[in-house]
């Protein structure tokens, strides 16, 4: 197979970004000769697949936002159904996976007895969250759960720092106190906010497990990472779609338990008759629904593996404000001073939390700044 063609950096280029930047002009220099170091030692099919991912997450995890909305306010109840849509795309991830170990002549990673209870318990944990996800989308608008669900951030810190033993630095906790002040923001304007066929009374419960919901999302977070540092004992791209297939199809087995014993198959049958749009719209909901989630899942998966987390935190931080954006356009979604205020907080918290998170590599990369 022909090996893809790699344009090498002159030595004196590479010294130069290695000194410490004693101006604003050298910082930025050295900052852009270390992203032309990376561009040049990367082949041109990389920077294809991590734009294409990128292009994945930004636009169809907001989607798959805005279409459990939809279902919501069109005539859809059933909190089983819309998370079991969040699952039902695991076979999307095998079409990937499997095709992948025969290109590279690899096999499957050995399931052991300790890596499939992780997997199980990781997999009734996911299930629980989109639990809670879907009665978010029931009864909030659809920006303010997407911002509330950023705090996940937030607890993905916390449970890798208790869990993982990962970096805790002054620019990470100011991220969290800014994404809480934030949060807190909406809960006083909630007034503002609510739809006006939405309680009071269910208003809190959406935004209490919206919150919880993220809560519990950064602690599969943290116990996803761990599994890869004691089980797994390696990082690699097949290896990270092995996690992600294993947790989904446990996800999709216990959402599906759930919806069996909820009656929720047959309720999708009388859901149909009285969707606003008709049965097409319904399912068309439903199907974009499951595509597009996984789609945004594999995208995340690439991102992380052909870069870092900390782009696919600068990602997540982008695609609040764009699902919010998509939502006022499409869904027409009340946007109030405070809630566009929260906005720009939590898009600060997130620019804070990546630069604490990226801020070891930049030095590594740069030398001090005195």
């Amino acid at each position: 197979m022909q090996q893809p063609l790699l344009v090498s950096v002159p030595e004196e280029i590479m010294d130069e970004a290695r000194l410490p930047p004693k101006s604003l002009w050298q910082y930025i220099s050295a900052y852009w000769t270390m992203l032309c170091e990376m561009y040049y030692n990367k082949p041109t099919s990389h920077w294809i697949l991590l734009f294409l991912s990128s292009i994945g997450m930004l636009v169809a995890f907001p989607a798959s936002s805005l279409l459990s909305r939809i279902y919501f306010a069109n005539g859809g109840k059933s909190k089983w159904i819309i998370s079991w849509v969040s699952v039902a795309g695991w076979p999307l991830i095998a079409i990937v996976l499997i095709p992948s170990y025969l290109f590279l002549k690899v096999f499957p990673t050995p399931l052991g007895l300790k890596l499939t209870l992780s997997y199980v318990v990781l997999g009734f944990l996911s299930a629980a969250d989109n639990l809670m996800y879907a009665y978010a989308y029931a009864y909030l608008p659809a920006s303010t759960a997407a911002l509330l669900a950023s705090t996940s951030l937030v607890f993905s810190a916390l449970f890798g720092y208790l869990l993982v033993k990962n970096t805790m630095n002054l620019s990470i906790i100011n991220s969290i106190v800014i994404i809480t002040a934030a949060m807190t923001i909406i809960a006083l304007d909630s007034s503002s906010d609510r739809y006006g066929y939405i309680t009071d009374r269910q208003y809190v419960i959406g935004f209490v497990w919206d919150i919880l919901g993220s809560a519990l999302h950064g602690l599969i977070f943290a116990l996803s990472e761990l599994v890869f540092v004691k089980l797994l004992g390696k990082r690699s791209f097949l290896v990270v779609l092995e996690q992600q297939l294993m947790v989904s199809l446990f996800a999709f087995i216990f959402t599906t338990i759930g919806l069996v014993i909820s009656d929720g198959f047959h309720g999708m049958k009388s859901e149909a008759t009285t969707f606003e749009g008709g049965e097409n719209a319904y399912y068309s909901v439903i199907i974009w629904g499951i595509i597009t989630f996984q789609l945004g899942v594999l995208g995340a998966t690439a991102v992380v593996f052909l870069s870092s987390t900390v782009l696919a935190g600068v990602l997540n931080a982008v695609r609040v404000p764009v699902t919010g954006i998509a939502a006022v356009i499409l869904l027409h979604d009340p946007m109030s001073g405070f809630k566009i205020l929260s906005l720009v907080i939590t898009f600060w918290g997130f620019g804070s939390y990546i630069y604490g998170s990226y801020s070891p590599a930049k030095k590594e990369a740069l030398g001090t700044i005195p």
